[in-house]
């Protein structure tokens, strides 16, 4: 199994994301639905990696043995996300049924007057976050994503909702303008939200428990959280079928602290908190789970950095997440 992520091809090209786009927006919903039994086979016929990397995850979190519809289930839900997004990017929210839980939490840290980091992950639908353009009109949210890595979704987002998409913060810059422009935006009192549950090749990273086993989580989310001393609130958007989506919020922290001197040891701490709010969505939807890869045995070739709790991890942290240069 091909175990980075970012070698795998995106899945979906841009003619079938156009088909998609057109089918839904033309023949609506219920019709672009039936798209996705084919979509499913050819997940099931087509991608063997990660067809693979689907009956691991699924082994881990169901503790049973994984039977051949589990997998097509998992792939199912993953297209019907995909389709969903083209409606919810779109504004079409009167066609879901969201279920929001720990608004308030999030109502109560954008009312302080600042910036809220929002941090998500491949678990579920992160466009369920559109949820906040009803609730709150009055505040911006700004997405960090990194744009050449999935050239026809971004594609996608240009052609539903170019607002959105001018507003992307692109996470295929450098390190330094990646966090000056987050600076910005929550200085301006915007809502960044990012996905902090894959590593890149080039990033440091930590070790954490996750599933039974330990896994790598970034640690450069979570350092810029600590310098730029505004909150973090976790975001969870899982979808139940049909059209039913499940929107959490949890406030992790009002501002990080993570000394200097300890600085591994406290990220290692923040980051296993994650891990275990994580794992908990995970099993409470297991089919949400989209990281169609080697996501326990994932090697990084180049930039390899194991970050021990405990052990000096200033000149990593320098070399990838220029946050210095802003505090």
């Amino acid at each position: 199994m091909n175990s980075a992520w970012k070698q795998r091809p995106e899945g979906g090209t841009r003619f079938g994301l156009r088909l998609i786009r057109a089918i839904a927006c033309h023949g609506g919903r219920p019709l672009a639905r039936a798209l996705l039994v084919p979509i499913t086979a050819y997940f099931m016929l087509v991608r063997g990696p990660e067809r693979r990397a689907s009956r691991a995850y699924l082994g881990r979190v169901l503790d049973r043995p994984v039977r051949w519809l589990d997998v097509a289930r998992h792939f199912h839900t993953f297209a019907s996300v995909i389709l969903d997004r083209v409606f919810l990017l779109s504004g079409r929210m009167e066609q879901f049924h969201v279920q929001v839980s720990g608004l308030e939490q999030l109502h109560a840290q954008m009312d302080k007057g600042r910036g809220v980091l929002i941090f998500g992950s491949h678990l579920g639908s992160f466009d369920a976050l559109r949820v906040l353009a009803q609730e709150r009109p009055d505040v911006q949210v700004r997405v960090v994503l990194d744009k050449a890595q999935a050239p026809a979704l971004t594609e996608l987002l240009g052609a539903l909702n170019p607002q959105l998409a001018e507003r992307i913060i692109d996470a295929g810059m450098d390190s330094t303008s990646i966090v000056m422009a987050i600076k910005q935006a929550t200085d301006a009192g915007h809502l960044v939200a990012l996905l902090v549950d894959r590593t890149r090749p080039e990033d440091p990273f930590l070790p954490a428990q996750f599933l039974g086993a330990q896994a790598q989580f970034p640690t450069s989310p979570w350092l810029i959280a600590a310098v730029l001393k505004v909150p973090v609130v976790l975001a969870f958007g899982l979808y139940h079928g049909g059209a039913r989506y499940a929107l959490a919020f949890e406030t992790y922290s009002e501002g990080l602290e993570v000394s200097r001197r300890n600085r591994a040891a406290c990220l290692g701490v923040l980051i296993r908190g994650y891990a275990e709010r994580l794992e908990h969505y995970a099993r409470y939807a297991p089919y949400n789970w989209f990281n169609f890869y080697d996501f326990w045995n994932a090697k990084h070739d180049q930039g390899k950095l194991h970050l021990e709790p405990g052990a000096d991890a200033d000149a990593a942290v320098q070399r990838r997440t220029a946050v210095r240069r802003i505090a």
